[in-house]
């Protein structure tokens, strides 16, 4: 055991470090390239990856009903009496176990290996990452998770935006996607999750997933490959999942845009979710009009030069940045 963690070899305590700065979002790309130069030495990985197999193995034990209620009885009692509890407690074959692994957290930060891992994107950032189980993530702009892996389960928490998980398969932990107060379980497969504000919208790409809210319906929905599904508050009527193109609909991990006869007003709220610097339709403006095609995402210029022609508009530059889309002199929406 490590009594004083300062002393600790260098790997262990970079790793300690490493492991912090990675779990506190936002992550910046540099970091992530720093990251995997530091980790590309054997002792490096070494150390971090027992980092690793530590916070695992803390979070198995975070499942475990003795050690809940544990924590329970330790949190409503005073000091003294936490004292006295641990001198009748300590020598128990569970107590020795979970003391082993308190102290080897303790020569490497506990702050650190108890912290859930979470990964988020910036506007206009997009960011892919492997689990521990192989399982892989990719996020899209202004969006974040929180990964909650157990001995039983693997859950992720949508927090807000978008991702799309590739799931390895693993029928002993489902893998489970939250979003606000619906679930998506997946069977082996490849799906897209938005969530925007209360609403969330799942389309299924390869496989086959269950999505089940209780607040819509009892029974889950089952979605098969090519099959979209979306859920907002307050229905009155459960909704149908709907057959949709699904590379247009998850053009984005791409790098693509992609409308097929949406109205103009919502074609430029989806490419707004890329940028900083907005664009903004003026009064008169057709804003219900169709718009289709294929645009990078974060770059306008040809987005703006399509609709200006086709609806003939012109485009000013607001001091703040935002480009206002107006109809020309003498042209009504």
């Amino acid at each position: 055991m490590i009594k004083d963690p300062k002393k600790a070899p260098r790997p262990v305590r970079e790793a300690a470090d490493w492991f912090t700065r990675l779990n506190e979002p936002p992550i910046e790309t540099e970091e992530l390239e720093a990251f995997s130069a530091w980790k590309a030495k054997p002792e490096n990985r070494a150390a971090y990856e027992r980092l690793e197999d530590i916070n695992r193995a803390m979070l198995t034990l975070n499942d475990d009903p003795d050690i809940r209620q544990a924590k329970a009885d330790a949190l409503a009692r005073g000091a003294a009496r936490r004292r006295q509890r641990f001198a009748s407690w300590r020598t128990s074959p569970r107590a020795i176990g979970i003391l082993a692994a308190a102290c080897v957290v303790a020569a490497i930060g506990a702050a650190a290996v108890l912290r859930l891992p979470t990964y988020s994107t910036r506007i206009g950032e997009t960011f892919s990452a492997t689990l521990e189980d192989g399982s892989r993530i990719q996020l899209n702009t202004d969006s974040a998770v929180r990964v909650r892996y157990s001995a039983g389960q693997r859950r992720i928490e949508l927090l807000r935006g978008q991702a799309m998980f590739q799931v390895a398969h693993n029928a002993q932990r489902p893998f489970i996607v939250v979003s606000g107060d619906a679930e998506v379980r997946a069977l082996g497969t490849r799906f897209d999750v938005r969530r925007l504000g209360q609403t969330m919208r799942v389309v299924l790409a390869q496989g086959s997933v269950e999505v089940t809210d209780k607040s819509v319906r009892e029974t889950p929905w089952r979605l098969t490959a090519g099959q979209a599904l979306a859920l907002g508050p307050k229905v009155k009527v459960a909704p149908i999942a709907q057959s949709v193109d699904v590379p247009s609909a998850t053009s984005w991990t791409t790098g693509s845009v992609t409308f097929e006869g949406v109205a103009l007003s919502e074609a430029v709220a989806e490419l707004n979710r890329y940028r900083r610097d907005k664009i903004i339709l003026a009064p008169g403006v057709p804003v219900g009009r169709p718009i289709g095609g294929v645009f990078t995402a974060g770059d306008n210029d040809d987005f703006i030069a399509a609709v200006s022609a086709l609806y003939r508009l012109k485009s000013v530059r607001r001091p703040n940045g935002d480009l206002e889309l107006q109809p020309e002199a003498g042209e009504l929406g």
